[in-house]
């Protein structure tokens, strides 16, 4: 039984690597592909002369994203954070814990004391946001020094929104609850 299945699975391998090396591009797709590339770069000169009608979509569409560009560089924030995760956390994995053993097991309050001693030590001067956001935190902008780069309003979960507009630069929030976990924010722009 037990070689019938390596059979099977040696034959699907073999169905498998016959149809990717045998698979070849029909000829009247590529005629057609190429008419289409001919027809695409036909120069302004040979086109005629009567333009399509506007449609009133077109400048709708460049409007809104025209609008929505200017808005959001005016209305940015840049931040890192820290964040530890618990038991309560939508997603109960990390890098630094794959399988969520020790997140199952932390609870909303063990992290919330975790974080509170961390940002004393970095209030204090006795610790570096970033060096601690390496090392501890869940996120994976860790690797960045907890940096989330620019982001605008609706971008985040209300209430880290919340907290990091509330912030001036350079401040670090107090404690801050979203689905994902408990953070400490700091506001860089």
């Amino acid at each position: 039984m037990v070689v019938k299945a390596k059979s099977d699975a040696s034959e699907r391998r073999e169905r498998v690597r016959r149809t990717l090396f045998n698979f070849s591009i029909p000829k009247s797709s590529k005629i057609d592909s190429d008419r289409k590339r001919k027809k695409d770069s036909v120069s302004s000169t040979d086109r005629p002369s009567e333009e399509k009608p506007k449609d009133k979509r077109d400048d709708h569409h460049i409007n809104k994203h025209r609008k929505k560009s200017k808005m959001s560089s005016r209305d940015q924030v840049k931040a890192s954070h820290i964040l530890i995760k618990h038991q309560g956390s939508r997603r109960k994995a990390s890098w630094k814990d794959p399988e969520g053993k020790v997140i199952m097991t932390t609870t909303r309050e063990a992290a919330a004391e975790q974080l509170k001693s961390i940002r004393e030590d970095i209030l204090s001067g006795k610790a570096n946001f970033e060096d601690v956001a390496t090392r501890v935190s869940d996120c994976s902008s860790a690797k960045r020094g907890g940096d989330l780069g620019p982001f605008g309003r609706g971008q985040m979960q209300k209430p880290f929104e919340e907290a990091t507009y509330a912030l001036k630069v350079g401040d670090i929030s107090e404690i801050v609850d979203t689905d994902s976990g408990v953070h400490i924010i700091k506001r860089t722009a």
